[in-house]
């Protein structure tokens, strides 16, 4: 299986023996050995993950590399965030992911409001399996434990992947005071409540709440 590790913070470096990985189109920035690079339509999904894609409007352009050696893989100097997965599932917007395993399965789910409110749209994609995958941030993420006891209220602007069994719901704090233009720009946020883990970025992206 292909071994992810960072070379300081803004670099993922993939050891491969013959295996392969997907990642982000045209973010292999340099290798050693012997690759080979595969442009794969649709997300890596064949047709149906390229229909299920553009009808969700989680669009990936997605390569397959495999070869013996070392690839550099790195995307407008984000900061990356290893993720292993040991049969379970990752939820992560599109535009955050940056590599996983060739073995990994990739997809899509329904968000609701909360993709609404990041302003990534109603679907996310989601990653499954065992193995490894890489994630990016504006900024070193924090990741935070979310338990019965501590649930978590997240900016959907600052939000960027979570895992775990996890159930979310969208909070409003909008009253008078917001709608004559006096709201704090905190009015809305995501509250993810259940076992699991959130990935938060030091970052807000522009986002519908962001203005109220």
């Amino acid at each position: 299986m292909a071994q992810f590790r960072l070379k300081g913070s803004k670099v993922l470096a993939v050891d491969l023996t013959g295996d392969a990985v997907k990642a982000k189109n045209g973010s292999m920035v340099a290798y050693d050995g012997q690759m080979a690079f595969k442009k794969m339509t649709g997300g890596g999904e064949g047709l149906r993950g390229m229909v299920t894609r553009r009808l969700t409007g989680e669009q990936m352009t997605v390569m397959e590399v495999q070869g013996h050696g070392t690839c550099f893989f790195a995307d407008r100097a984000s900061e990356i965030n290893l993720v292993d997965l040991r049969g379970e599932k990752l939820y992560v917007e599109s535009s955050n992911l940056l590599c996983t395993d060739a073995g990994l399965r990739t997809g899509t789910t329904f968000t609701g409001l909360r993709g609404g409110a990041t302003g990534n749209g109603l679907f996310t994609t989601t990653v499954e399996g065992t193995g490894q995958a890489a994630i990016m941030s504006d900024g070193p993420a924090v990741v935070l434990r979310v338990s019965a006891q501590y649930p978590l209220s997240v900016d959907p602007g600052a939000y960027i992947a979570h895992t775990g069994n996890l159930q979310q719901s969208f909070q409003s704090g909008v009253n008078f005071r917001t709608l004559i233009g006096e709201g704090s720009g905190e009015a809305f946020q995501i509250r993810f409540e259940g076992e699991g883990l959130v990935y938060v970025q030091p970052s807000e992206r522009n986002t519908i709440g962001g203005d109220v």
